[in-house]
């Protein structure tokens, strides 16, 4: 089962809106680089730094919604699925006609969609 993991964000986020302080997208960590910085010294109180121990188990590592993904571009990529209760299909960045063939294709093969399009049905 996954844990729950501090968010790691960059020190001095909350102060600069270069850093992110209204735009979530721009708060990726970043190492810590100055000499006296706290973060760096990981005192208590200061931002906690991403570190080795923080990764997820082997188990469910590399997984999406417990299946291991295999990217599928075009008809020929489904052949690379081999077992359809362990793999899903992600659907790469194609056209929207392609990703409703792509689409129909893996519903009539029975195998899951991990990543599926929310936009507009049409």
């Amino acid at each position: 089962m996954k844990r729950n993991k501090p968010i790691f964000l960059r020190q001095g986020w909350d102060r600069y809106l270069r850093l992110g302080k209204k735009v979530k997208r721009l708060r990726k960590w970043r190492g810590a680089k100055g000499g006296d910085s706290k973060t760096r010294l990981k005192e208590n109180g200061y931002a906690i730094r991403p570190t080795i121990g923080w990764g997820s188990a082997h188990a469910i590592r590399n997984k999406v919604r417990g299946m291991t993904p295999v990217r599928v571009e075009n008809m020929n990529d489904f052949a690379k699925v081999t077992d359809k209760k362990t793999q899903g299909v992600m659907i790469a960045h194609v056209g929207r006609k392609n990703r409703t063939a792509l689409t129909a294709k893996a519903n009539e093969m029975g195998i899951r969609i991990l990543n599926k399009y929310k936009g507009n049905k049409q």
